[in-house]
């Protein structure tokens, strides 16, 4: 670890090597970039991380997935395949606090690369594999993606129009909660390392994290017995809870409780909803949704959405309006929160990414570096980290090891 000041960022003085590509495992080292940690990512000479070729779109030669995940990184370039780009990756492996990897099971064990062969060299390294069935188990030799997990995991049959196709959701969010469970499960490594001063190997799968977050929805089938369906905007717990059409655009609206319901009626003048013994609970509602749903839904039609919003938001009913991409990156909170950034690129001029939504006091997260071009920081990180000579490195280049 290197030396650090009280207001550095919590991970400063931790060293992360980043063998991973594509989504998961980049979003896991991005966000331990953004806490502080110093991350050097491993890439293939030439073409580099998979995602560097997914567009269009592209910035400055750069895709914009790409970009999306991997700020305050170092970019090298090795060769797996050959021994001398394997022994650089083994001298920066036992140089590191982490290593975070999303290779197919036993690819980085052929290579002399897993972790019960670097523990030797590091007997404090965390290490983190990412995979998408985990390092167990009848498929967990099979390749993950997030779509097909989406379908396998149930998400799918719980997400879209009630009477439609099984939808998966708008983003990678399976892949994007794996790396949050390994950040999560990373910290936790860090923090009993402090207590016995040994790493340990973290086994995270796309499988796994999809249905951790099942949550309500697995609850509920295993309190019926019953198979979850889907409800397209609505909720199969709480109603009113989903989108309304309105005289000009739509607004989602959130009542959480009896006392929001009564709240809404008064405010509204829908007494007689309110009067009404089986709308009166959220289990009377819940029951007798297919009724109230379209009674609600025309009386939303009278009075434009900003007009609902203004009323509904005054008595801290929670509601929204609908807002596309480029509305949200112009809304004056998403602008507050600083969740709109800007930084310098070498191709691309001036980047903009989402922000962090790490918000610590007295050690805030930094931003500073854009996402690296190809290599950028190869003969930084041989000469600097691990005492290669420039006759060295060009040796390196004309092996085709970097």
């Amino acid at each position: 670890m290197t030396e650090t000041k009280p207001t550095d960022p919590p991970l400063s003085g931790l060293r992360v090597l980043d063998l991973s590509r594509v989504l998961a495992g980049p979003f896991c080292t991005m966000m331990l970039g953004d806490l502080g940690a110093e991350v050097i990512k491993v890439e293939k000479p030439g073409t580099g991380d998979d995602t560097r070729e997914w567009g269009p779109p592209f910035a400055g030669g750069e895709s914009a997935y790409y970009l999306s995940v991997n700020r305050n990184k170092k970019s090298v370039t090795v060769n797996f395949k050959s021994e001398a780009g394997r022994r650089i990756v083994r001298q920066l492996a036992s140089q590191v606090d982490i290593l975070v990897e999303n290779w197919r099971i036993g690819t980085m064990e052929e290579w002399g690369l897993g972790y019960e062969a670097l523990r030797t060299l590091n007997p404090g390294l965390i290490y983190c594999a990412i995979t998408g069935y985990g390092q167990n188990g009848p498929d967990s030799d099979r390749p993950g993606y997030d779509f097909i997990v989406q379908a396998e995991g149930g998400l799918m049959s719980i997400t879209g129009p009630v009477d439609g196709q099984p939808t998966k959701v708008g983003v990678a969010i399976v892949d994007q909660t794996a790396g949050m469970f390994a950040t999560i499960s990373i910290l936790s490594a860090l923090h009993e390392r402090s207590r016995s001063g040994l790493g340990q190997s973290i086994d995270i799968s796309l499988l796994d994290s999809q249905l951790a977050w099942l949550a309500n929805v697995a609850s509920n089938y295993f309190v019926t017995g019953i198979r979850p369906g889907r409800f397209g905007n609505a909720h199969p717990n709480i109603v009113p809870y989903e989108l309304f059409s309105t005289a000009d655009n739509m607004i989602a609206l959130g009542v959480g409780n009896d006392h929001q319901w009564e709240l809404l009626c008064n405010l509204a003048g829908w007494e007689d909803l309110a009067d009404t013994d089986r709308f009166a609970t959220n289990s009377g509602r819940v029951q007798n949704r297919d009724e109230l749903i379209p009674i609600l839904q025309e009386r939303f039609l009278t009075r434009p959405a900003r007009e609902w919003l203004n009323m509904i938001q005054s008595r801290g009913i929670p509601c929204g309006s609908v807002n596309n991409i480029d509305e949200v990156f112009h809304d004056p909170q998403v602008l507050a929160r600083q969740m709109l950034q800007e930084l310098p690129h070498p191709t691309a001029g001036t980047i903009k990414m989402v922000g962090s939504p790490l918000k610590l006091s007295r050690t805030p997260i930094r931003i500073d570096d854009s996402p690296p071009c190809l290599g950028q920081h190869t003969e930084e990180v041989l000469i600097q980290y691990l005492g290669y000579t420039s006759q060295d490195i060009q040796q390196l280049r004309e092996e085709h090891a970097i």
